[in-house]
């Protein structure tokens, strides 16, 4: 775990896929067989070091949003006794934060914070870099100040990990769920089922019809991760240690599943409530 420093992870969360290096084609399999050799043996890259290489482009002049050449990091975990990956593509992934920018900041912020100009240039190098690339995905998907309650269907409560933060290394806290790629998608589809039976379409339904489309794109023997990140410093010490929001999603659906809309309705007014208190923290002064 690394430890706390001045520059903390942003109040985000992560849906990440990690691949089994047999996914990828030669010679980028050969590539991230070495490199997680090397982050086996200690000494990965973490969140915390995107974060302050992507600050750093935002404090140049001018600010430079997406990187110029894509990163070669990932991150890397066991599945199974296979080594996985979860390549970052930073360049790629800012490119699309910068679709979503227009729908979070108002007008003249974004153009105080990113000028047109410089936002044109990035959108051109996408298109052109999108036609050389057009199957390109990223493995990981990011979320402000929530983990979007569609995310919390792929996990189980018996697969949250959580470390309190502290002890002699002054680590950070920890609040995560792991789940083989199989399960997930299996709980997707069921969800689907029971969401569209009870409650019809609508926009849960179609963010997760979103996510299970994405799921698709990835080797069956994936390992799939939700990463609280930076938001275990939006929630309180008590708070995160009792957070159990993805047993709450799941008593909602079995509850819908079996036409309890009243048991349902008591598990969604407590994941409500206890995410409506980390959005409204997002506009406190």
């Amino acid at each position: 775990m690394p430890a706390v420093s001045s520059v903390l992870v942003p109040y985000a969360s992560y849906l990440r896929v990690y691949e089994p290096l047999t996914a990828f084609p030669e010679p980028e399999r050969d590539h991230w067989a070495r490199y997680a050799e090397r982050v086996l043996r200690g000494g990965a890259p973490t969140a915390q070091d995107e974060l302050r290489r992507a600050l750093a482009g935002l404090l140049s002049t001018p600010p430079a949003p997406v990187p110029v050449h894509e990163s070669g990091d990932a991150f890397v975990a066991e599945a199974g006794g296979a080594v996985c990956v979860c390549p970052w593509r930073t360049r790629l992934r800012a490119w699309l934060a910068l679709e979503e920018l227009p729908e979070l900041l108002p007008e003249a912020v974004l153009d105080a914070v990113l000028p047109p100009v410089v936002r044109g240039q990035a959108e051109a190098d996408h298109e052109r870099w999108r036609e050389r690339n057009p199957d390109a995905r990223p493995w990981i998907r990011s979320a402000v100040w929530q983990v979007p309650v569609r995310w919390f269907v792929l996990f189980a409560d018996e697969e949250r990990e959580y470390v309190p933060g502290g002890g002699a290394g002054g680590e950070a806290p920890l609040l995560r769920y792991r789940t083989p790629m199989v399960e997930a998608r299996r709980r997707v589809a069921r969800s689907l089922r029971t969401l569209r039976e009870s409650i019809g379409e609508g926009p849960l339904v179609e963010g997760l019809v979103d996510v299970g489309r994405w799921l698709e794109e990835f080797h069956p023997r994936s390992l799939v991760e939700l990463d609280y990140g930076g938001l275990v410093y939006a929630l309180p010490a008590e708070s995160l240690a009792e957070d159990r929001s993805v047993a709450d999603v799941t008593a909602g659906i079995t509850a819908l599943r079996d036409g309890d809309g009243e048991v349902a309705g008591v598990a969604y007014e407590r994941l409500a409530e206890r995410w409506r208190a980390v959005r409204d923290r997002q506009f406190a002064n």
